[in-house]
């Protein structure tokens, strides 16, 4: 089924190009190409070629590199256009596509594209770059400019970087193979060429492997919890998941027929739970479960040679699955609590000689590569593997900034660019109140875009050490293919062209991007519209009126409203400044370009109640510990609420509250599990005393530490969703009201969804 997408993906692409408005940017020859990534050089030229049913897909006698690529166009041509182009072998022939490897074509995955009136020429070195342009010739057939035939062009195309990628985790939760294909298929068509794919972490063990089974009999099932629950039908049903060893391999076949490597991880010493939870004597030898908790859990593998045994059978059944030059054998967050208080650990040290866990981590990663560079691979980790000695052979992806990218390229080693927050997909893309759970830290599609993967504090010399980059999905908030999807896509273009493509250009690629939005949706993706989605804000304005500000994160096309309750619509007022509308009022907005809407429609209702309201989105919380939006477990009218609150110091503040008179309060309040490892970070939550057992919201003036003006006992809300209400005195004038949370976070989690003054 998996293996049809892209043909279906052709179909429903072509059927959305031809129901759009047309366009209105003058002489279609003019229009820009929308092709991402971005051709090193393109030229356009005369002419246009239109394919029909006559055509022929010719390649070389025996250059099987181009029959087989062949094949794959010819599918995609016959969805795309309903018609079954012959192949067949000989010279090029008028008014059909030509497809040959040349050796004066330098590079793998170059090649060159040339369309005129008379047909098509993709020549390249091998098959990964046929494959490329193909792959952009698609996209030109794709184009809604194309509608009357491909635009005649001359590219001469290459990667800037030869590592173009993107991690999906799987530990935290579980993707089908087929999602897995599907997100493959889109890798494919965005020249991304690294899946690297996270199997191992605290949450869950999800690779089969034969000698030690207890690793996924237990290892790959943990409690269900919060959101869970929905996933599994229940709390006493666990979470569950494992990839055999034959599907597996089917993904890697799946992966390098769309020339992708997939480079597995395999977490140590730190991250090492599940495995823990499975064989005891791995770690400390305490029994554990398998991790619920996200963060920093501080089970280790230990040191003994036995462990190091285990370690290298699973290394070895994980390279005869995964044929890829690197393993990644994670190195991140390994909390040395274990290791501090382990007399069997430090006799080993002193054996040793090692003074510190820390360097004791770099012996452990050490040892692993030297075993993988005895059997021809190569070991690839997080940062933290530089605090220890590694094998010069092993690169490092950076994660925590660039820093240690720039230590390691300036020490000769490889290093992949992948730094959180920047190309972290778990950071929410905007302040819409209709993001999903995740983390609000506002990295934008153009933040992601701006990021240049080679710093300026590598030395020149040593600039090349930069593979490239990749964007990372951990999945603790992404619990299914839906909001898998909606955090990758669209920033996979972005990536893609930032990691192909010579040189940025913002302003030309968000101008590329609705086509690509119209490919994702015929593929059956859902992408993100936030870079383009209408943010409509609200205030009090005299006369019982409001005034409406627009916005998009990106500013590219018109912003158009109405006030009516209808439909924004390409003839529909344009926005230029802040209004006032009457009030009751429902204001509904999209912004469009070339006649179309670039997202899906906002609208706001707006009326005297409310202006006095506002959600735990709109409020500020007291500081940055670690602010999270979160599910809820249970379901509100058909929805799971989302909360956005700091699970270190619950608190939120009101900015800018017009106190005239005396006003009730209603504050509609949650539990949520507190299923975090915080690990040191715990010692920085924020208590406050409690008057009870159950706690109160204290709302102050001005400040958290300023005049109480309620308390609100949590006590009637009963540990689950309810609305309470409280009285604030009679205040004048316009102030920020504070409200906290009593208590400490743990093992539960009070959070404020909604304030309604009255």
């Amino acid at each position: 089924m998996r293996r049809t997408l892209l043909l279906a993906l052709a179909v429903g692409l072509t059927a959305c190009a031809d129901q759009q408005p047309k366009r209105e940017t003058g002489p279609v020859d003019n229009m820009p190409l929308s092709l991402i990534p971005q051709p090193a050089q393109l030229q356009r030229t005369p002419g246009r070629f239109r394919l029909d049913a006559t055509a022929t897909i010719t390649v070389t006698p025996g250059d099987t590199a181009a029959k087989h690529v062949a094949a794959q166009l010819q599918s995609w041509v016959r969805q795309a256009r309903g018609i079954t182009l012959a192949i067949g072998e000989g010279k090029p022939k008028s008014g059909g596509i030509s497809l040959a490897t040349s050796a004066a074509i330098k590079g793998r995955e170059a090649y060159t594209l040339d369309v005129d009136g008379k047909g098509v020429r993709i020549a390249a070195n091998d098959e990964t770059g046929l494959f490329y342009g193909a792959v952009t010739y698609w996209q030109l057939l794709t184009d809604p400019a194309a509608q009357g035939g491909v635009p005649g062009v001359h590219i001469v195309d290459a990667p800037r970087f030869e590592w173009r990628g993107l991690m999906l985790d799987s530990s935290r939760h579980f993707q089908s193979v087929s999602e897995i294909e599907h997100l493959l298929d889109q890798m494919a068509m965005h020249k991304l060429n690294t899946f690297h794919w996270h199997l191992t972490d605290d949450q869950g063990w999800r690779l089969q492997i034969d000698k030690y089974p207890k690793l996924t009999e237990t290892g790959a099932c943990r409690k269900a919890i919060g959101p869970d629950v929905a996933l599994t039908g229940g709390e006493d049903k666990p979470y569950c998941g494992f990839y055999t060893q034959d599907e597996a391999k089917q993904i890697v076949a799946y992966a390098a027929e769309r020339h992708i490597t997939v480079v597995p991880e395999i977490e140590m010493p730190g991250h090492a739970q599940a495995a823990v939870a499975s064989y005891p004597k791995l770690g400390n030898g305490k029994k554990l479960a398998v991790s619920g908790d996200w963060g920093v859990n501080t089970a280790l593998f230990n040191t003994d040679d036995a462990t190091f045994v285990v370690m290298q059978d699973v290394l070895d059944e994980v390279m005869a699955i995964f044929p890829s030059t690197y393993i990644h054998v994670g190195g991140d967050e390994a909390a040395k609590d274990e290791w501090e208080h382990s007399k069997a650990v430090q006799a080993k040290m002193k054996s040793l000689g090692i003074t510190d866990e820390e360097k004791m981590q770099g012996w452990f990663v050490a040892r692993i590569g030297d075993y993988l560079d005895k059997h021809g691979r190569r070991l690839i980790g997080w940062d933290e593997i530089l605090d220890g000695k590694v094998p010069a052979t092993a690169t490092v992806m950076s994660w925590r900034g660039t820093r240690g990218a720039i230590k390691a390229a300036n020490a000769g080693h490889d290093v992949v660019m992948a730094p959180s927050p920047t190309l972290y997909l778990d950071q929410l893309q905007s302040t819409l109140p209709d993001e999903p759970p995740g983390r609000p830290s506002g990295q934008t599609l153009k933040t992601l875009y701006d990021f240049e993967p080679v710093p300026s504090d590598i030395a020149p010399d040593k600039a090349d050490h930069v593979l490239g980059e990749q964007v990372t999905l951990f999945t603790e908030y992404q619990p299914n293919w839906y909001r898998i999807q909606h955090a990758i896509f669209p920033r996979i273009a972005a990536v893609a062209e930032r990691t192909w493509s010579p040189k940025a250009d913002w302003n030309s690629f968000i101008a590329r991007l609705p086509a690509q939005m119209s490919r994702y949706r015929a593929a059956g993706i859902v992408p993100a519209d936030s870079v383009y989605a209408v943010a409509i804000a609200t205030e009090a304005a005299a006369d019982d009126k409001a005034r409406v500000t627009l916005s998009t994160q990106s500013g590219y096309g018109t912003i158009r409203y109405t006030t009516d309750g209808s439909a924004p619509t390409a003839q529909s007022t344009a926005y230029s400044a802040p209004f006032d509308v009457a009030l009751p009022t429902t204001v509904r907005a999209n912004a469009f370009a070339g006649g179309f809407g670039l997202a899906g429609p906002r609208d706001r209702a707006i009326d005297a109640k409310s202006l006095l309201h506002r959600s735990s989105d709109e409020l500020d919380t007291c500081g940055d510990k670690l602010v999270l939006r979160l599910e809820a477990a249970n379901a509100v009218d058909g929805v799971r609420p989302v909360y956005k609150v700091d699970i270190m110091n619950t608190c939120w503040v009101w900015k800018g509250v017009r106190l005239d008179g005396r006003y009730g309060v209603d504050v509609t309040v949650d539990r949520l599990p507190y299923n975090y490892a915080l690990w040191k970070d715990t010692a920085g939550i924020v208590s406050r005393k409690a008057r009870s057992a159950a706690g109160e919201i204290e709302v102050h003036q001005d400040t958290c530490d300023g005049p109480k003006l309620s308390t609100i006992p949590l006590a009637p809300a009963k540990d689950s969703r309810a609305t309470l209400q409280g009285i604030l005195p009679k205040r004048e004038g316009t102030h920020d009201l504070c409200f906290v949370v009593t208590g400490k976070p743990g093992p539960k989690l009070w959070v404020i969804g909604d304030i309604q003054l009255r």
